[in-house]
């Protein structure tokens, strides 16, 4: 049977359209163009830098960037739980002091003193097998395996816990070693998506012990800043305080996802340590509060010169953020490296960041009265649609700040 030629011509059309469809390009890169460091709510570290710098009170700083709030004294008591080693297949501790040793005990031991030592030792290592830890002791040459258990506590000389000369221990996962002093630390076997991790924790006590570690800002910034940065860091962990996270163990990560604790590396500083030191110990208690009770005190390194709510950022409305002006942000002698900048983010992170398996296209939807990308929206190769808020995409993709513009892609 012989096909008409008005057959053969529509074969031939629809033949188009598929070779057509397959031969969309897929950008190899994108290019974005933007201003500003973080999400944008509450306080703006490089503003209160400027606002200090002015001669503003640490009060003045404060007041200026969370909207309708009190500064008052509150029992900051706490023992925290933070989380300083998060999905870990192993792990060292050990200490730096000749002579002092550690002691390893079964179980997550709460503050009480007199307590049954399992074992002790200069080190101790941990590996993940299973649902459970194995721990390894190190003492001098010789070393030796432990029973496994699900949870370990360490402690050592020179804590609220045990009697001796001021002990250093130091922390080693991840490729990297961190210092620490005070509290106890707890290793627990925890179950993750990709089965049972360790999940490392440091019992500190918030007034001191955790906020000397903090490290938000540079010690060798106006004092007003640091006091305003040591408030709203107080503040930021008494509203997690108590909230306990089954998938950290802890109540606070140690890391950005919080506020960063790096321990005694903190309190250590050359030459500035003692700074954010004394100014922790200055503004002992003084809480940011609303009707009464500690917010969740937001903070960032800088806006593209407006902050943002709360609201635009993360869909939750707090009535204590707000839009308001950030000049020091745009002060390029202050913040030479955020004032503006460039990034170029490949194929596979924009498609991962809108769950596509490629994005052929953006497209900007909408600017928030921030200056923020409100909704930005992704068309792959076969013409699904994916919208995500600005700060989203941010988050998903790691540049900067949703201050941005979509400069440009790269075939």
């Amino acid at each position: 049977m012989r096909m008409s030629k008005a057959f053969l011509a529509l074969i031939f059309f629809f033949s188009s359209l598929i070779s057509n469809a397959h031969a969309v390009d897929v950008p190899a890169v994108f290019s974005f163009q933007g201003s500003g460091y973080g999400h944008g709510v509450g306080l703006s570290q490089m503003g209160a830098r400027s606002m200090a710098l002015n001669g503003s009170s640490s009060e003045e700083i404060i007041k200026y960037f969370y909207k309708d709030v009190t500064i008052e004294p509150k029992d900051d008591s706490n023992i925290l739980r933070v989380n300083i080693g998060h999905l870990l297949s192993t792990a060292k501790i050990s200490s730096t002091v000749a002579g002092s040793q550690l002691q390893i005990i079964q179980g997550d031991m709460g503050s009480e003193s007199e307590i049954p030592v399992f074992s002790v030792a200069d080190g101790v290592s941990f590996s993940i097998i299973g649902s459970t830890i194995s721990p390894r002791l190190t003492s001098g040459k010789t070393s030796r395996v432990l029973p496994r258990s699900r949870v370990f506590t360490i402690r050592w000389a020179g804590t609220r816990y045990l009697d001796g000369p001021d002990t250093i221990i130091s922390v080693t996962h991840s490729g990297l070693s961190q210092k620490y002093r005070y509290g106890q630390i707890q290793v627990k076997a925890v179950k993750s998506p990709s089965g049972y991790r360790i999940e490392m924790t440091n019992s500190v006590r918030l007034a001191d012990e955790y906020l000397w570690g903090v490290s938000e800002m540079p010690s060798f910034w106006p004092v007003a800043a640091l006091e305003a940065q040591a408030i709203a860091s107080r503040t930021y962990a008494l509203s997690k305080a108590g909230i306990y996270r089954s998938t950290c163990d802890c109540e606070l990560y140690g890391e950005i996802s919080d506020q960063t604790f790096l321990g005694y590396a903190k309190e250590i500083e050359k030459k500035y340590g003692v700074i954010w030191k004394d100014v922790v110990s200055r503004t002992t208690g003084l809480t940011i509060t609303q009707a009464g009770l500690p917010i969740t005190a937001y903070f960032f390194s800088s806006s593209g010169g407006k902050t943002e709510l709360s609201l635009n950022a993360w869909g939750n409305s707090r009535a204590y953020t707000q839009i308001i002006d950030d000049p020091g942000s745009l002060d390029v002698a202050l913040n030479p490296r955020f004032v503006s900048w460039n990034r170029q983010v490949p194929q596979n992170i924009i498609a991962a960041a809108f769950l596509l398996p490629d994005v052929v296209s953006l497209e900007i939807l909408g600017i928030n009265e921030s200056g923020t990308v409100a909704q930005i929206q992704a068309t792959s190769s076969t013409g699904i649609q994916v919208a995500l808020r600005g700060e989203t995409f941010r988050s998903r993709t790691k540049i900067p700040s949703a201050w941005f513009t979509l400069v440009s892609v790269q075939n």
